[in-house]
């Protein structure tokens, strides 16, 4: 019988101190998340300073907890994956170090994770994964469209030229006094209000799977400022619904495009975007046209940062014997492929 593996996965790249136990790559043991939203709120946005003194503060506690709600010992384990990047430098090496230490002292292998290999491998605690397939990457700091054709190969056949979509959500909602962080605020109103106010959408070349928001965003501004101007009030349900409305025709048509052109069996959906409730429900209507291809969206759970997805992914690496060594650096502007 083959022996099952576990994988003690730590994530540190922004402002979640998190931690957790996944087995064979599948099964969650434990996963535990600690949230620096209330610290940051009051600033607006992450401020990385506070972000790193925080997941000093955290981290131990964060994996004990992992380690004991897994009901497993150190001896039991592995390896040990680490996000080493992109992310906040001061953030991520709060986690590298936390990780190099434990693999030094209990001599376990040391896995290095990209952050959004790991977004994306939140998937396959879902359900397997099916070659070739499409993912759909939309967070905070990334909008990517990526091509796999087998495990821990990426291909990025599209990516945004400027704003990722989640800071255009971010930046739209400070535009409308919304509190931080402004994505689900700017989802919630989307719903109660109506498409009323014509916005660009950034196709780009015909044949290109690339992004762009700022165009978008820059609009959003300037007719907000035009309108209060003129004496004129926005309802921003209105806006927020308008916005909405365009940034999703576009993640949505050039993602089940790609879809088509390459041929994919399964198209997975990943990053804390992914927990939008009207970008989840247009990709289920638009995927439910393709035949043979199978949608894939991950609990709202996995969606925002995590550690069970960076134990997902280093599972496949450590399997691949893809290790790290001790001198492992953390790499703020770490490359996918």
């Amino acid at each position: 019988m083959k022996k099952d593996i576990y994988v003690l996965g730590i994530e540190t790249s922004c402002d979640e101190t998190a931690a957790a136990v996944v087995k064979n790559g599948r099964e969650i043991m434990s996963n535990i998340v600690a949230s620096q939203i209330e610290s940051h709120k009051r600033f607006g946005g992450v401020v990385p300073e506070v972000a790193s003194r925080h997941h000093v503060e955290q981290i131990t506690l964060v994996i004990e907890q992992a380690m004991n709600e897994a009901n497993l010992s150190f001896s039991e384990l592995d390896a040990i994956a680490v996000t080493q990047g992109p992310g906040l430098v001061g953030a991520l090496l709060i986690g590298v170090n936390a990780a190099k230490a434990l693999a030094f002292a209990h001599q376990l292998p040391l896995v290095s994770v990209h952050h959004i290999a790991g977004h994306i491998y939140a998937n396959r605690l879902v359900t397997e994964m099916k070659f070739p397939l499409l993912s759909l990457v939309v967070s905070g700091g990334h909008t990517e469209l990526v091509y796999m054709k087998e495990h821990g190969e990426f291909e990025v056949i599209g990516e945004t030229r400027d704003d990722a979509a989640g800071e255009a959500y971010d930046k739209v909602a400070r535009a409308l006094s919304l509190p931080y962080p402004g994505g689900p605020h700017i989802d919630r109103l989307a719903h109660e209000g109506k498409v009323t106010i014509d916005l660009p959408r950034a196709w780009l070349e015909e044949d290109s799977y690339d992004f762009s928001f700022s165009g978008l965003k820059s609009a959003v501004i300037n007719t907000l400022h035009n309108a209060h101007q003129r004496g004129e009030t926005i309802e921003a349900k209105d806006m927020a619904a308008s916005f909405q409305a365009s940034v999703i025709d576009v993640l949505v048509t050039k993602t089940v495009k790609a879809a088509q052109v390459y041929k994919v069996r399964q198209v997975l959906l990943a990053g804390g975007v992914a927990a939008n409730r009207g970008l989840r429900t247009e990709l289920e209507r638009k995927m439910a046209e393709l035949k043979g291809v199978e949608l894939v969206i991950p609990p709202l759970s996995l969606c925002t940062d995590n550690a069970a997805m960076i134990a997902a992914a280093g599972t496949i690496l450590f399997e691949k014997g893809k290790y790290a060594t001790m001198s492992l650096n953390a790499n703020p502007s770490l490359e996918l492929e």
